[in-house]
């Protein structure tokens, strides 16, 4: 029983020493730091950037036509569907042509009628002019005879008088042959005017376009010019406006004056979809209550990537810079002091350094100052980045 706490004292001294023991051992964490960061890297480049305007554009059509009827009556056929692409003189809608029919034959009859009537006051204008030739010569005969004593001074008389009566006749033919003559000038006119009205019956497509919804539907009354039966949007060209602030105004002019300027439009969603047109149209004010200039660019829209009213992209092309330093726009980081990144070091160290930037373009970004062609700059990894870290590069 005496002998327990001996070796209970014997074993609590042999445990102090070996924790003394790891106590005073070397601490490999402590003198070597933090383990290198990973990061990946990207090379400044020199190379050709475009000079370029962004802005938010809106869609226009190119033509928005509203087709209403010229005339009235029952709406007989509708030959295409609502939405449904449309062509140049296509048949669109056909109303009741039956009225229109009707009133070009009684206008075609009155047309023979007059006609006729001239016919006939040419024909009595003829055999007028032959019976008033014949009483003139009977009434120089006889005022000739009178002046011989042959016959009496009344019968010359009454020669003339008759001799004078026809001419009167004459003339009469010819206001007749006159009047019956515009007669029939007035009926083709008429019947030219009903024919016309008989082809607003079909009402056609006057542009290639996209028709959109039908307002009246088949059987129903249209009266002349009264509703919109659909609209025809022409979107092959299509217009997109756009607005750029007006310090750039006499930039683009000068571009203009040396040639076209491109302008890209890329439809706003997931799949980015763009189109390529050319700038046609300056406005000619400055929106004095944004300081703004309005433009236009015109685009083929082969592939109808534009809708009218749809908001877009825009970026209006000037020209090219050469010889610019570049970095991805992921190596440019905002702090406190301005715009830095980190650049690698040949020990495996990264330098924080301010840079001065410029147009960003395509995920690259001009570097005015702060970083040289061929030096490497941290892309991803920034978060565990101070001037001085140790870096890890990955592939």
């Amino acid at each position: 029983m005496r002998l327990a706490p001996k070796r209970f004292a014997l074993s609590f001294g042999v445990a102090l020493v070996l924790l003394a023991g790891c106590a005073k051992g070397p601490n490999p964490s402590a003198s070597s730091g933090p383990p290198p960061a990973p990061v990946r890297v990207a090379t400044a480049e020199a190379k050709t950037l475009p000079i370029e305007i962004h802005a938010i554009g809106n869609v226009e059509a190119y033509n928005t036509i509203s087709v209403k009827s010229q005339i009235g009556g029952i709406l007989m056929n509708v030959n295409f569907k609502e939405g449904d692409p449309v062509r140049q003189g296509q048949l669109l809608f056909e109303i009741d042509p039956r009225p229109y029919e009707e009133a070009i034959k009684q206008i075609e009859a009155n047309l023979q009628r007059d006609d006729a009537l001239a016919k006939q006051a040419e024909a009595n204008l003829a055999r007028d002019v032959a019976e008033e030739k014949y009483y003139r010569e009977q009434a120089e005969r006889y005022l000739l005879l009178a002046k011989q004593g042959v016959v009496s001074r009344q019968q010359a008389d009454q020669a003339v008088s008759d001799a004078d009566s026809r001419t009167a006749a004459l003339n009469a033919d010819k206001a007749a042959i006159d009047s019956a003559r515009s007669a029939v000038v007035a009926d083709r006119a008429a019947l030219s005017n009903a024919k016309l009205q008989l082809s607003y019956c079909s009402i056609y497509s006057p542009v290639d376009g996209r028709s959109g919804n039908i307002s009246v539907k088949v059987g129903n009354l249209v009266k002349a010019t009264d509703v919109e039966l659909v609209t025809v949007t022409q979107i092959q060209p299509i217009y997109v406006t756009f607005t750029v602030p007006e310090k750039r105004l006499p930039a683009i002019r000068e571009r203009m004056r040396s040639g076209s300027l491109p302008v890209r439009a890329i439809v706003q969603g997931g799949s980015a979809e763009s189109d390529t047109g050319t700038l046609t149209f300056i406005n000619n004010a400055v929106d004095q209550t944004t300081a703004t200039i309005k433009l236009k660019g015109t685009f083929a829209n082969a592939a109808s990537h534009l809708w009218p009213g749809q908001f877009v992209d825009v970026v209006l092309t000037l020209g090219q810079r050469p010889n610019l330093v570049t970095v991805p726009t992921r190596a440019v980081q905002l702090g406190q002091g301005g715009s830095y990144v980190f650049v690698l070091k040949a020990d495996q160290t990264v330098e924080l350094r301010t840079v001065v930037t410029g147009d960003t373009v395509g995920g690259l970004v001009e570097v005015q100052k702060g970083v040289q062609p061929g030096e490497q700059v941290v892309v991803d990894g920034h978060v565990r980045l101070a001037g001085g870290s140790r870096v890890r590069v990955l592939s």
